[in-house]
């Protein structure tokens, strides 16, 4: 190989160089890629904090925010606090203990308690996502948070479903409906503590997407906005996000809220796995051959077990940046800490997109990656990791590396499975988010199994097939290298190969003989700047 950039993250494969050692779900391929393709890598993690050095600096961060007055100057005895934050399908992997989350609200429930502040309540901002195990607060806050507030029934997961719970603050200007958590509408001041993996989240979407009702965030979570977004990852050019902005500005003018945003560095995996985001010319002897120890392992073992040992190994994530205040003004530092580590400038789009899907995905977390989430994933945000275009040209021709199994988590995701049978029907996303949205978010099953018994919102589903929306109708031809459910991937719409070099000289017959291959190397996670 050769370095085609400045940074060495992008390179020509050629002759005689090593196969590439591509994730493919709960297992790895080797995969030796023609000569000329172009093979494109995350940049090395940045210097980040964990531990007593990051609350060194959330100390820093909250006692001088960015267009507020400092935490302490903003409370006084008597006062109601709640303190929001992200669920579990941040970040991923699962991050080492103690979660940064834990760290930050560990410091402000100190200074909460010497401020005399006592009415302090707790809520997991999962909007429509499944109401998190006990055992997942438990690890992601640690034990002492957990310990003093789960049992009292101070620290919960926001039901947004709770007619009782919620409280309708009004109207935007464009007629949206603004229904929203009532303990954080009604509370002296919210604070918010974020995780910002990628650049669709954070800002204006914590608040205005984590804490709102189904008939709130069906203004923004909808096919219109999803595929007229260019792309998730660039909020500039988001359809989703000027609705969701214009929704988290009302509630700004309603609610005091304090935010905190974290972003993290690309050090995905613990060091016993570090070679899997190095690039394989770099790799040791000993390197190389706990490569072939670990694919061989994992092609041995079924799927299930497989999926039990990757989210037993954490990420040992540093946190980059920390930003406290005003959530407009320090959301732009955010994303552009998010740019500083994710960024990379590619010349050009390829005719070819090979993408090598992980094992896990926001919404897979201690479960099964379904048919609808590898669409999800694949379409919606490994397609949507770009800014300005698209990695491949339009028209062009993706290739997933992935498993696809034809199975479904029956706790987590229950809603799936009928909409997965609707698909049989029609897979077109504006018709399938006009019949079946409404129908299934209003099911008193669905209902029932979100509020009480850890599932996925009914209407879930038809938000992640609008997630794919955009890439679906863009690319002209889609293939999945050795699929286990075959049936699966006939009703995705998808073309099957057995294998990587099949699936390339499908492609080519489509695209022609000539055609240029771009490859992503995930994870670690990156994004591109196509010019």
């Amino acid at each position: 190989m050769r370095a085609i950039d400045t940074e060495g993250l992008v390179r020509i494969y050629e002759k005689g160089d090593p196969p590439l050692f591509l994730m493919n779900g709960e297992s790895f391929v080797f995969a030796p890629v023609p000569e000329g393709s172009r093979v494109l890598y995350a940049r090395p993690p940045l210097k980040g904090w964990r531990g007593a050095e990051l609350r060194t600096k959330a100390e820093q961060s909250i006692d001088n925010p960015i267009g507020m007055e400092p935490l302490k100057a903003l409370l006084h005895p008597g006062m109601r606090v709640t303190i929001a934050f992200d669920d579990i399908s941040l970040s991923e992997p699962i991050l080492q203990s103690p979660d940064c989350r834990q760290v930050v609200i560990e410091l402000l429930l100190e200074r909460l308690a010497q401020a005399g502040v006592d009415d302090v309540e707790l809520v997991v901002a999962v909007c429509l996502h499944r109401h998190i195990h006990s055992w997942e607060i438990k690890e992601m806050l640690g034990k002492k948070i957990f310990n003093a507030h789960w049992l009292n029934k101070t620290l919960y997961n926001y039901d947004a479903e709770d007619k009782d719970g919620n409280i309708v603050l009004g109207y935007t200007d464009n007629n949206e409906i603004v229904e929203m958590h009532k303990r954080s509408a009604t509370s002296d001041l919210l604070i918010y503590v974020n995780l910002n993996l990628v650049a669709l989240n954070g800002g204006h979407k914590s608040v205005g997407v984590g804490l709102v009702t189904y008939r709130c965030v069906r203004s923004n979570h909808n096919y219109e906005h999803q595929f007229n977004s260019r792309s998730f990852n660039d909020p500039q050019r988001s359809k989703m996000h000027s609705t969701i902005n214009r929704i988290g500005r009302y509630i700004e003018k309603h609610i005091k809220i304090f935010h905190i945003e974290m972003t993290v560095n690309t050090d995905t995996f613990p060091h016993y796995l570090g070679f899997m985001q190095k690039q394989e010319i770099s790799w040791s002897f000993p390197e190389k051959i706990m490569a072939r120890i670990n694919k061989h392992f994992l092609d041995l073992t079924p799927l299930s077990l497989n999926r039990k040992i990757f989210f037993a190994n954490k990420a040992p994530y540093a946190v980059t940046s920390i930003q406290a205040g005003e959530v407009e003004a320090i959301h732009k530092l955010t994303l552009e800490n998010i740019y500083k580590q994710q960024l990379i400038d590619v010349e050009g789009q390829s005719d070819i997109l090979i993408i090598p899907i992980p094992y896990v995905m926001p919404y897979s977390v201690h479960s099964i990656m379904n048919p609808i989430l590898v669409y999800a994933m694949g379409l919606g945000y490994m397609f949507n990791f770009y800014m300005n275009k698209p990695l491949v040209k339009q028209g062009g021709t993706i290739i997933f590396l992935h498993p696809l199994e034809n199975k479904f988590d029956q706790i987590h995701h229950p809603s799936y499975i009928e909409l997965f049978e609707k698909l049989k029907e029609t897979r077109d996303p504006y018709i399938v988010d006009k019949k079946y949205a409404d129908a299934l978010a209003n099911d008193e099953q669905y209902i029932h199994l979100y509020r009480f018994h850890n599932a996925y919102h009914g209407f879930h589903p038809v938000s992640m097939w609008n997630w794919g929306s955009y890439g679906m109708s863009y690319v002209g031809q889609i293939i999945i290298v050795n699929p286990y459910g075959k049936e699966a991937a006939e009703r995705l719409g998808w073309e099957i190969a057995p294998n990587l070099n099949e699936a390339i000289e499908m492609a080519k017959t489509k695209q022609g003989r000539s055609a240029s291959i771009s490859v992503i190397h995930s994870p670690p996670i990156a994004m591109w700047n196509v010019k």
